[in-house]
């Protein structure tokens, strides 16, 4: 209990802190696509193997950044459920493998940070507000998600996807764990991403990565 109170007391202050800071991103969403591409080039069928891929190239290329990804969390936000490992997690980036055996559907959430999102397996539909025709994104392809805007989505089926946010980070965690007090009550996995992400962040903020 104390550790969660002390972690959560640093990223309350660095909350406040961050907006106004202007720090050197490490990641870059059109790399994080090739690698992607790169992963698809060795395996497409199996979801399982496109994962340890792209994580083994993931570590290869980010070897101080990127973590293993033998840790994965429940994640209930906007509606949808799925599942994700945290690969970094920083006051100013996150990357993560995120998805759902079974599918899911729900809000993107709307946040100070843009988002991209590419799929590894299955699919993935979106839509803004009065769009008429859905946008599908398959294997290979980069879905943004600009700052400011949100979306309706769905996984119809299984999908994975390697996902990668830069902005104000921590104005999105509200969305990822407001669930548990609407709906799933699950304090278990909201102990876990607050230890795995918190963790991380003040690991990252240590040694000079904001």
């Amino acid at each position: 209990m104390a550790r969660i109170l002390l972690v959560s007391t640093i990223v309350l202050v660095l909350a406040i802190a961050v907006p106004f800071l202007t720090p050197k991103t490490v990641f870059d969403e059109k790399k994080l696509a090739e690698i992607a591409r790169k992963a698809l080039a060795k395996e497409s069928k199996n979801a399982t193997r496109i994962i340890n891929n792209v994580i083994d190239l993931m570590r290869k290329e980010y070897p101080d950044y990127i973590e293993k990804g033998d840790k994965w969390l429940f994640n209930n936000a906007g509606g949808a459920m799925g599942s994700m490992t945290v690969l970094h997690a920083s006051f100013s980036e996150y990357v993560i493998i995120f998805g759902s055996a079974i599918g899911t559907e729900g809000h993107t959430g709307r946040f100070l940070a843009d988002d991209w999102f590419t799929i590894l397996y299955g699919e993935q539909w979106a839509y803004k507000a009065g769009a008429i025709e859905r946008e599908v994104y398959k294997p290979g392809d980069q879905h943004h998600l600009p700052f400011g805007v949100a979306k309706g989505y769905r996984m119809p089926e299984a999908c994975w996807a390697l996902e990668y946010a830069r902005g104000n980070i921590l104005s999105m965690m509200p969305f990822g764990i407001f669930d548990t007090f609407s709906s799933t009550l699950d304090l278990w996995t909201l102990w876990e991403t607050v230890e795995v992400s918190g963790t991380q962040m003040i690991k990252n903020l240590l040694r000079g990565k904001i």
